[in-house]
């Protein structure tokens, strides 16, 4: 009988998982064809979880701590293996370890352009570049849906799969996103928890959760920043300072290079341009007032007169222009409109001035 035979049957009553690497995410216990003993320990240790499988089927998951293995605290395992009863045999089961520590300093990065379609600026093309921190949280939902039944999977083996998944998320976000592309360098923290929380929706699935996304850097074609720039500064600029700034530059220019045949050319030429920005500025600025804001609708005069105690009225301006003619409207008359105190003589009325300056005095007499 060979040293391999004698160890065949050795029961295992100890089961824990010392891990001495950074990349390892889910290892398997070498029970080869040992078996379990029952009331065998088991040591989850803080940042594990450890899980069973039955004939490739996730059994019962145990998170950190210290477990004598009996039917009770298997309770799935048990159902799967028919323990209905109580057992204290050995048994085999496979036995996964998951490693439930953060994963940081993730690098991702697009490897080739995104183009986006942006309101403003048209067809442009980004490439990003950044960190994340992933941890698993449900072991049993990452080795069903990632990992398999490998003998031990690390952090390389998967992190393909999730730039991918970044890349995308980014490319969504960027397009779709409430912050425009002129903004971004700006606001990359608002994008970055934006992204992250979009990417936790997806991989929530696989039980992982990103615990940080940090957008590093977003790049742009130099024609592209160069226009960004150039739209920013004529947001902030002030025209009737810049054209201020523009005539002192070229009265400087002028000073510098006088006794030059065309100076005095030239101090009028930076004045005229400076005078022609100013103007434009305060052309477009009345421009955009008159536009915005039309002038109130004239009113038409209405004015009440007092004849014999009465108030009669309220008459318009032909019909007055037709009594100061007849005489029943004089300048001595008692009158009120909108807007009087109280009811003052007709010739102190500047409407009503007009009136009486507009209709002629009667003819001369004959002879």
């Amino acid at each position: 009988m060979g040293l391999l035979d004698a160890f065949k049957h050795e029961f295992i009553d100890i089961i824990e998982w010392t891990d001495n690497t950074n990349d390892t995410l889910i290892w398997k216990f070498p029970r080869f064809q040992n078996e379990i003993k029952m009331n065998a320990k088991l040591t989850v240790r803080e940042s594990q979880q450890a899980v069973f499988l039955n004939e490739g089927v996730i059994a019962d998951v145990f998170q950190p701590g210290l477990y004598t293995l009996q039917t009770e605290n298997m309770p799935i395992l048990t159902t799967l293996k028919g323990w209905k009863y109580g057992f204290n045999s050995p048994f085999k089961a496979d036995v996964f370890f998951a490693s439930t520590r953060q994963f940081i300093d993730q690098r991702w990065g697009t490897k080739n352009p995104i183009t986006l379609n942006d309101d403003r600026f048209g067809m442009i093309e980004l490439r990003a570049f950044g960190s994340f921190a992933f941890r698993i949280i449900d072991a049993g939902k990452f080795i069903k849906e990632v990992a398999g039944t490998e003998g031990q999977y690390t952090t390389e083996e998967v992190t393909g799969q999730l730039r991918s998944m970044i890349v995308n998320k980014f490319s969504n976000a960027s397009g779709g996103g409430t912050i425009s592309i002129d903004k971004f360098a700006a606001n990359l923290e608002e994008l970055s928890a934006t992204i992250q929380d979009k990417l936790n929706a997806d991989f929530d699935s696989y039980g992982l959760k990103i615990t940080k996304f940090l957008i590093e850097n977003v790049s742009m074609p130099d024609d592209l920043k160069k226009e960004i720039f150039e739209y920013s500064r004529l947001n902030k600029v002030d025209m009737q300072k810049l054209a201020q700034l523009k005539t002192a530059q070229s009265i400087e220019v002028a000073a510098a290079n006088e006794g030059i045949a065309g100076v005095g050319a030239g101090v009028g030429v930076g004045l005229g341009v400076g005078n022609m920005m100013a103007g434009a500025f305060n052309q477009n600025q009345n421009t955009q007032q008159n536009t915005n804001t039309p002038p109130p609708i004239p009113q038409a005069l209405q004015v009440f007169l007092a004849v014999n105690g009465q108030q009669t009225g309220p008459y318009g301006i032909e019909q007055l222009s037709q009594m100061v003619q007849s005489g029943s409207l004089t300048r001595e008359s008692l009158v009120w409109k909108a807007g009087m105190g109280a009811w003052a003589q007709a010739g102190t009325v500047a409407e009503l001035v007009q009136v009486f300056n507009s209709v002629p005095p009667p003819p001369p007499p004959v002879g």
